[in-house]
């Protein structure tokens, strides 16, 4: 009896405290319930809040859209005919024109070139480095006694750039000076020469590009 006693009243503690533990956790969702409702609310008046800030925003956007379509296109044409004009070729032509006053007028330079000179360049331009900076009676003393057959091409374009000088700027030959000479390579012609038992070499005929640049001297 005393034994059933015991049982009776540990199952009775036992189901006190399930009881207990239920009611507990019962009380803990209830109250995370009414959090998340809370947070809920307040979100929700957050939002509307916000929207309620943005409305006059909204309101006041089409205003300034129709105070801008206000406008004739007439109007608007006038405005953007100046900017165009502003951006025009009368700009560009003052500028021009402003470089060109600020720019010192140097002494005149006379170019002549000769294309196609049947001269090898290597050879060309063992002359050419004896011409540069020369005075031209000078070049041409020295291009007279040259024994190279490259001298009498250059010494050819030289008279031809005086003749340019004193044709177009209106100066004087004898007082103009080799301020430039450069020799480039043009194309090689190609030749065959035959050689024993039926073979053939190549022989290679290279042409030059010759220009020259005049100046007044000082």
């Amino acid at each position: 009896a005393k034994s059933k006693a015991d049982a009776k009243s540990k199952a009775d503690a036992k189901s006190k405290a399930d009881a207990k533990s239920k009611a507990d956790a019962k009380s803990k969702a209830d109250a995370k319930s009414k959090a998340d409702a809370k947070s809920k609310a307040d979100a929700k008046s957050k939002q509307a809040a916000a929207k309620a800030d943005a409305e006059p925003k909204a309101a006041a956007k089409p205003k300034a859209k129709s105070s801008a379509t206000a406008k004739s296109p007439e109007g608007a044409k006038s405005e953007s005919k100046p900017k165009a004009a502003a951006k025009g070729k009368p700009k560009s032509s003052a500028r021009a024109k402003a470089k060109a006053e600020e720019a010192p007028a140097g002494p005149p330079v006379v170019r002549a070139r000769a294309r196609f000179v049947r001269v090898a360049p290597r050879k060309a331009r063992l002359i050419a480095d004896q011409v540069r900076g020369l005075p031209i009676e000078d070049a041409r003393t020295l291009l007279r006694f040259s024994p190279r057959s490259a001298a009498q091409d250059i010494s050819k374009l030289l008279d031809s750039a005086a003749a340019n000088a004193e044709t177009n700027h209106d100066l004087i030959a004898d007082e103009l000076r080799v301020v430039d000479i450069r020799v480039d390579e043009g194309p090689t012609l190609r030749r065959y020469r035959p050689r024993a038992q039926g073979r053939a070499t190549r022989i290679n005929k290279r042409t030059s590009h010759i220009s020259v640049a005049l100046e007044p001297e000082e």
